[in-house]
């Protein structure tokens, strides 16, 4: 019985360093679709030698982006891939043979396993962190969520066991270069929920967050590297609130002014 189709959507700015070795990763899907921010490096050129449906458009955020790139898909199953993201070959298998199989679900999690400073990170909380990323078309959309989107699933899904890998950050550097994007856009989405921030969160939350991933996630047995990671995940916190704090300061002072 031969598998159903497959279109793979990737989303891309700049991304040169990264974008060959997922494409690579991907090429036995029947479409790939790129959706690119204008980028202004070599990205386009390398996206050119494995697929010609590529999409510029300006940047509408990761959820709109993702979604415009599962308009244009021609097939009924969505394989959404990150360009610092790589499907294995145990991957790609346990994918394929779901497909050419019967009872199917509407969408598949997959285990993402990252790299980082040096090391696969086995718990923390970075690992098994599922993610949603085999959809069939018509069941599911990623959610409007600034940053960390997921797909809203409108059916039943299961999971699979072989590892998606992610690459996400070469060093420190490079984390703390995405970090303040992040901490903003997490922010304001905090904000339209409608969350508040308070002294009590701001100090009490990174602590919370510090004990259940290093404790409780096992960030231990990441050695030094995990320590590292539960430390700055906690910073994270203190930031993505801290900013939701000022965020809430400077629209009340607004809107006091206009009174």
């Amino acid at each position: 019985m031969p598998k159903d189709r497959i279109s793979a959507v990737v989303i891309t700015k700049n991304e040169k360093e990264n974008i060959k070795n997922c494409l690579e990763s991907i090429k036995w899907v029947d479409e790939i679709i790129i959706i690119d921010a204008f980028s202004s490096d070599s990205t386009v050129e390398l996206c050119r030698q494995y697929t010609d449906k590529i999409y510029q458009i300006k940047w509408l955020g990761y959820s709109k982006q993702k979604n415009f790139g599962i308009e244009k898909a021609q097939n009924n199953w969505i394989l959404s891939v990150d360009a610092d993201e790589r499907i294995t070959d145990d991957l790609k298998n346990e994918i394929i043979n779901v497909l050419i199989g019967e009872n199917k679900a509407d969408g598949y999690c997959f285990p993402r396993r990252t790299f980082f400073l040096g090391r696969w990170i086995k718990a923390s909380g970075w690992y098994p962190d599922y993610q949603l990323r085999l959809l069939q078309k018509d069941k599911g959309k990623f959610n409007e969520k600034r940053v960390h989107e997921g797909v809203v699933l409108d059916g039943k899904k299961e999971y699979l066991c072989s590892d998606l890998l992610h690459l996400p950050y070469a060093n420190l550097v490079k984390y703390f270069e995405k970090f303040n994007e992040y901490t903003t856009l997490a922010a304001q989405d905090l904000y339209q929920k409608g969350v508040q921030s308070n002294i009590f969160k701001l100090f009490l939350l990174p602590i919370v967050f510090f004990f259940k991933s290093y404790v409780f996630k096992k960030g231990f047995l990441d050695g030094f590297t995990g320590f590292v990671i539960c430390i700055i995940s906690s910073f994270n916190v203190f930031v993505k609130y801290a900013k939701l704090w000022e965020l809430q300061k400077n629209i009340d002072s607004g809107a006091k002014l206009d009174r």
